[in-house]
């Protein structure tokens, strides 16, 4: 394996260096991927129902906002380094002082997200967008995986300051190949350190020495780089030596030559390039402590307060492009510095959203990167009109096409046992409210009308698509496009995926409220009564669970659909632009009704009086899958 992998590198180099330069000359072009979805998360004290005061207040003097951002960091990296104009953001290259990953270590591990029901327990296996991003890092074992590292990693060297670093977290499973593609990006002069963390563990091999470290790779973009050295304080023994104190501090006395001589305490012993935790106090996260968010790779605070403190200052920008449970960000905030952390694991969004508030950090803009499905079809050879794929994509489900004579329209289609019209939205656009309202036109008048019921087929959906769902339910059901169609389209062909019956097609999940009560307070108060009603999830069998478990999420659903809200939040000023999140709940927190396994499901919010007020609410639910909803008061 070895002596293959060593044969392939020159080509994964190269490989690297074509498409790292053909990202850059796309974005030279003023062609880029563009951030969405503004969630602006005020993080307030008053999380658990009970209103208490105001919440946080949002303070852009700076013009600067922290980023959560979920998706592929490839194309989250494309977007800082563009600029987001949407918010203000200006091109990221060549801004950013610090940045800290820690990329899967090649172990071809399985993640899965343990999710606690009541009743049930169940493991949600990674989203298909994570399972497309895995299958394509692992598919050719080390081999793709270097081969996904390496734009990335030329990306991050476009977006470090002259004086910024890189620190890279790996292990033994690929550790030594990615530091060949950090010398050939970065340059081996720019090579800083090789950390050595040692941590402790039960684990004992029977035949092997137990493997009880990670090395972080350290490069800087030129010789002049920030950095301030970190002390570890002195033990007792070396401390007593100091047995003398004046004005400038503790000293201890020596002799020579005759003559006497101070040698004052300095803060501590200078850290070396070996951390030890039972020296420098770096223990893995342990079930107990207080920072464990229960997060399978979590890291912990210790070790990121020691890099960030080492190598930025306050006021800084800190990136972590594999933000996982979120560490690097969390500390940087309490650290002073600024940040933007990325992940393409929903599970992860939302661990990093809930600690945060947990945190109460400043406001943050929760982002989505990039159209998926748009970038997918973009790169895909086999389709390269919207309309061809659609007539397959329609096929699968069972309708036929009309012809040119019919209809000069590519994306309708029929199911003539049924008297159905079928649309098939593109992958270039969000399926919301203005097409479901088409749909719901043309089932009275396309063709003649008379039609029993309009079917809609969509990729991605727009925020507004759950109210058109409840106002057109009577004429149109909006289904979802399976989201891996075209990476089996582009593998299996659609002959294959025919034969194999495998295509299915699901109801998409939204969320129901009650109508929102409001009260006076006074002149000036009112209050607004937001209460949930119901929850209607995704088929089971297009959610990535081991059979046993879809049975058991079923259950749930039938008998406590809203105990799969994770999270929910509401801004009771929407803009219609930007969300702005001044009260949440979510599952784990019981300081109101002391139950971890459900969301308090009535929101009472103080708010100023005013005329034609329009709330949204959002739930995120334990799948990672968001929804909401809008009412104008």
């Amino acid at each position: 394996m070895a002596k293959s992998l060593i044969y392939e590198l020159p080509k994964i180099v190269d490989e690297g260096r074509r498409e790292a330069q053909r990202i850059l000359e796309r974005l030279g072009s003023g062609t880029h991927i563009g951030l969405q979805t503004n969630e602006l998360v005020l993080p307030s004290k008053d999380i658990s129902g009970l209103w208490k005061g105001k919440t946080g207040e949002l303070d852009t003097t700076d013009g600067w906002m922290n980023r959560l951002v979920y998706g592929d960091n490839l194309l989250a990296m494309q977007a800082l380094l563009a600029g987001d104009p949407a918010t203000g953001l200006p091109s990221l290259r060549g801004k950013v002082d610090l940045i800290y990953i820690d990329p899967p270590f090649d172990s071809k591990a399985d993640y899965r997200t343990k999710i606690n029901l009541p009743g049930v327990d169940i493991e949600q296996k990674p989203t298909v967008i994570e399972q497309f991003a895995y299958a394509d890092t692992w598919k050719e074992g080390s081999v793709s995986y270097l081969k996904m590292m390496y734009p990335r990693l030329a990306l991050m060297r476009e977006l470090l300051s002259n004086k910024g670093t890189l620190y890279l977290h790996i292990d033994w499973h690929i550790g030594h190949y990615v530091k060949i593609l950090l010398d050939e990006i970065f340059g081996k002069e720019n090579f800083r350190n090789e950390i050595i963390w040692k941590y402790t563990g039960s684990l004992q091999p029977k035949y092997d020495f137990a493997r009880k470290h990670d090395v972080v790779f350290r490069y800087s973009k030129s010789d002049i780089v920030t950095f301030s050295p970190v002390y570890v304080p002195y033990s007792q023994g070396t401390i007593s030596r100091f047995d003398h104190e004046d004005e400038f501090g503790r000293y201890k006395i020596t002799y020579r030559d005759g003559k006497e001589y101070k040698t004052y305490m300095k803060e501590g012993k200078p850290i070396e390039d070996v951390w030890i935790d039972d020296i420098l106090d770096i223990p893995i996260v342990m079930k107990n402590a207080r920072e464990n968010v229960d997060y399978s790779t979590q890291k912990p605070e210790a070790l990121l307060e020691r890099i960030i403190k080492a190598s930025s200052n306050e006021g800084d920008l800190v990136c972590d492009f594999f933000g996982g449970s979120g560490t690097t960000a969390a500390v940087a905030e309490r650290l002073g510095r600024r940040w933007i952390t990325t992940d393409i694991g929903k599970p992860a969004t939302l661990v990093m959203r809930k600690r945060f508030i947990d945190q109460e950090v400043k406001p943050f803009l929760y982002q989505a990167i990039g159209d998926y499905q748009k970038e997918v079809f973009g790169s895909n050879k086999l389709y390269k009109r919207v309309g061809d794929l659609s007539q397959i994509v329609m096929q699968l489900y069972g309708a036929i096409p009309f012809t040119e004579e019919q209809l000069n329209d590519r994306n309708w289609g029929q199911v003539k046992s049924s008297r159905t019209l079928v649309l098939v939205d593109s992958p270039n656009k969000l399926t919301g409210k203005a097409t479901i309202r088409r749909a719901a036109e043309a089932k009275n008048a396309l063709l003649g009308g008379g039609w029993s019921k309009v079917v809609v087929l969509g990729w991605n959906f727009a925020f507004d698509v759950s109210e058109a769902i409840m106002q057109y339910k009577d004429d149109v059901d909006v289904l979802v496009i399976p989201p891996d169609l075209l990476d089996k389209l582009s593998k299996k062909g659609y002959e294959k995926l025919v034969r194999e019956g495998s295509v299915r097609f699901s109801t998409l999940q939204y969320l129901m409220c009650r109508p929102i009560r409001v009260s006076p307070l006074s002149h000036e108060e009112e209050n607004l009564v937001v209460e949930l009603e119901n929850y209607v999830l995704l088929s089971p069998d297009n959610i990535p669970l081991d059979d046993k478990d879809k049975a058991k999420l079923q259950e749930v659903m039938d008998k406590d659909p809203l105990a799969l809200i994770e999270y929910w939040s509401i801004d009771p000023d929407y803009d219609g632009v930007t969300f702005r999140s001044t009260w949440q709940d979510y599952r784990e927190n019981t300081e109101n009704d002391r139950d971890p396994l459900h969301c308090i499901y009535t929101a009472v919010l103080r708010v100023p009086r005013k005329a034609g007020r329009t709330v949204c609410i959002k739930a995120v639910d334990v799948f990672g899958f968001e929804s909401m909803v809008t009412e104008t008061i």
